[in-house]
């Protein structure tokens, strides 16, 4: 009996796949990049059209609704900027939307102060936010001001947290003066 069950739990697994449980252990898989054509929407799944360009809308608007907001720092995955079609799954600060899209800043708990100069030599500005909830080890935060990210709305994981009005303020400003 053991031995048919066996076979048949083999059969299942080859037909359906693997099981939930080890898909959500699996990070999300990287995006091609998008052609020339232009941006395809979030609806066009699995084609991340370039970073943006130009700052969005930026009023602060965090609401408690589940939904991605200005303002609120937020955990999804994020192509890498020398290629896009690999990434990494990191907190993001919401600063707007450019059609489907929202637009976010990369976050980071490595101390861009030490090397402040290689970073601008490399083109990467970065602002301190201090700590907050998105971090569970309460490390202080950095934001990358000088790369507009867009992301779907539907490959937000979850919220990490409201980042404060004046913090907020501060990284706009600079997101200004940065790109």
């Amino acid at each position: 009996m053991s031995t048919t069950f066996g076979r048949l739990t083999r059969l299942v697994r080859d037909l359906v796949g693997p099981s939930n449980r080890s898909r959500a252990a699996e990070p999300k898989r990287p995006l091609p990049v998008a052609s020339q054509a232009g941006p395809a929407s979030p609806v066009e799944r699995g084609v991340y059209p370039g970073d943006a360009t130009q700052l969005p809308d930026t009023r602060y608007a965090p609401q408690p609704d589940g939904r991605p907001d200005p303002g609120e720092i937020v955990w999804t995955w994020v192509p890498y900027e020398e290629d896009p079609t690999q990434g990494k799954d990191r907190p993001v600060l919401v600063i707007g939307r450019e059609a489907d899209w929202l637009v976010v800043l990369a976050l980071t708990s490595k101390d861009h102060d030490r090397d402040e100069q290689q970073e601008r030599r490399s083109g990467r500005l970065w602002v301190d936010i201090g700590t907050g909830a998105w971090d569970r080890k309460g490390r202080p935060s950095e934001v990358r001001v000088n790369r507009l990210i867009r992301v779907d709305p539907e490959a937000v994981r979850r919220e990490g947290a409201v980042l404060p009005r004046d913090r907020y303020d501060l990284v706009v400003a600079a997101a200004r003066d940065g790109v």
